[in-house]
């Protein structure tokens, strides 16, 4: 239960995050293209909210299995060594985990001692700079996460996004659905 309304935050505040990049280019395009006038902190605005969906999307692309790497050797080892492998993998993950928040910790402080704006738009830059530590925070808990379930043995190693394996299964699928077309195109001849 808990599970589940986490996931939905955290899919509905990167579709909002989303969402406000879009309508925010889209309303410039428009003003600038239609009205001959612009939005002054449109680009500025999102750029922030571009960074946000960024620090933001590392920990649910971990938690999903999204991320692109290159596992190809890592598989041909044993179960074992995938395991060790993957928490080196983990371990190297704490670790920029680690510089990002420590980091962006400083870089919100700095900021919000000097009480500093951002150039175009009317936010404080520390507010905007908030998402360096609590996004790195949310990474080192979902490899943390990631990490315990190598332990534990419920997962080999750091779980990838496969394109190659997702491109075969769909030509797969598409295989069978042109066979039954034929097959059903024979049959009805028939």
């Amino acid at each position: 239960m808990i599970s589940t309304v986490v996931t939905r935050l955290e899919e509905g505040f990167i579709a909002l995050l989303l969402a406000a990049m879009t309508t925010l280019t889209f309303a410039n395009v428009i003003a600038r293209y239609v009205f001959n006038s612009g939005i002054t902190w449109a680009l500025e605005m999102t750029q922030f909210l571009f960074a946000w969906l960024i620090l933001f999307g590392m920990s649910y692309g971990v938690k999903i299995g999204s991320h692109i790497g290159v596992d190809a050797l890592v598989k041909l080892f044993p179960a074992t060594l995938q395991r060790i492998i993957g928490l080196i993998i983990v371990a190297a993950g704490l670790l920029y985990c680690f510089w990002i928040t420590k980091g962006g910790w400083e870089l919100v402080a700095f900021n919000h001692m000097l009480e500093m704006e951002a150039e175009d738009s009317p936010l404080m830059l520390w507010v905007v700079y908030l998402i360096m530590p609590v996004g790195g925070a949310l990474l080192a808990f979902r490899l943390a996460q990631v990490a315990w379930r190598i332990i534990t043995g419920k997962q080999t190693g750091f779980t990838l996004a496969d394109e190659a394996r997702e491109a075969i299964d769909q030509l797969g699928g598409q295989a069978d659905v042109n066979d039954d077309a034929k097959g059903g195109s024979s049959r009805s001849a028939s």
